[in-house]
């Protein structure tokens, strides 16, 4: 167990962005990435989001949300909103990294947070929020059952690949569907962890990971960004 933390935490670390893209000018957002060892095999807490909610509702979806003035950082961020919306509390949660931001469809700028938390941490879903939470296999992000790919194109004319996934939840008997910027982190997660191809395409060079997925932020933000101005 130790020595799977051990080698994950150091193959995050190098993919640590710190503050690095804090100051751009995006509404800012972080989602917690909580990765746990179960069976001796990395796994990966998600959350479905209650059906009374007006955005996005029934969807899979990390614990997060937007930052408030009185968060120090994303980390901080993170860590409130997955205590507001599962009970875990910050101290259960070993901060190992920020990786490399998105931006979602409000162009929101989303910091995906990633610690490690005990196996044995039992949620309790804020009902407001959250209608499930579940635990999935990290390398079901890299060598999934059942996958299908989502051409898309922003209003900017940029275009790219978003992932679908659907889980199988033997412990739940239900079906999960995880996409979006949801997937894409986890996907981003798995490749930086096991450093091996996926079973399906991806919009970065694997041999040059780290400049490869700052290219492709930075063309999106670009996107983004030039769109922002010209509404302005």
């Amino acid at each position: 167990r130790n020595s799977i933390k051990e080698k994950a935490r150091l193959r995050l670390r190098e993919f640590d962005v710190r503050d690095r893209f804090s100051h751009l000018p995006l509404a800012k957002a972080s989602v917690l990435l909580p990765l746990m060892v179960r069976a001796g095999k990395l796994h990966l807490l998600l959350t479905v989001r209650s059906m009374q909610l007006r955005r996005s509702p029934g969807e899979v979806c990390f614990p997060g949300g937007k930052s408030d003035a009185t968060d120090k950082d994303e980390i901080d961020t993170a860590l409130r909103e997955a205590k507001e919306e599962v009970g875990l509390q910050p101290e259960e949660v070993e901060v190992i990294c920020r990786l490399l931001p998105g931006i979602d469809k409000m162009n929101y700028l989303v910091t995906p947070v990633v610690g490690f938390i005990e196996d044995t941490f039992q949620p309790t879903p804020n009902p407001e929020e959250v209608s499930n939470v579940f635990v999935m296999p990290l390398e079901y992000f890299v060598k999934p059952l059942n996958y299908r790919t989502v051409p898309y194109k922003t209003s900017s004319g940029y275009q790219g690949r978003m992932h679908s996934f659907t889980y199988d939840d033997v412990e739940h008997k239900m079906s999960f569907r995880i996409w979006g910027l949801t997937a894409h982190f986890a996907v981003f997660l798995a490749l930086v962890i096991f450093r091996k191809r996926p079973t399906f395409e991806v919009d970065y060079d694997l041999d040059n990971l780290i400049s490869s997925s700052e290219n492709y932020f930075m063309n999106l933000y670009a996107s983004v960004y030039e769109r922002k101005k010209s509404n302005i």
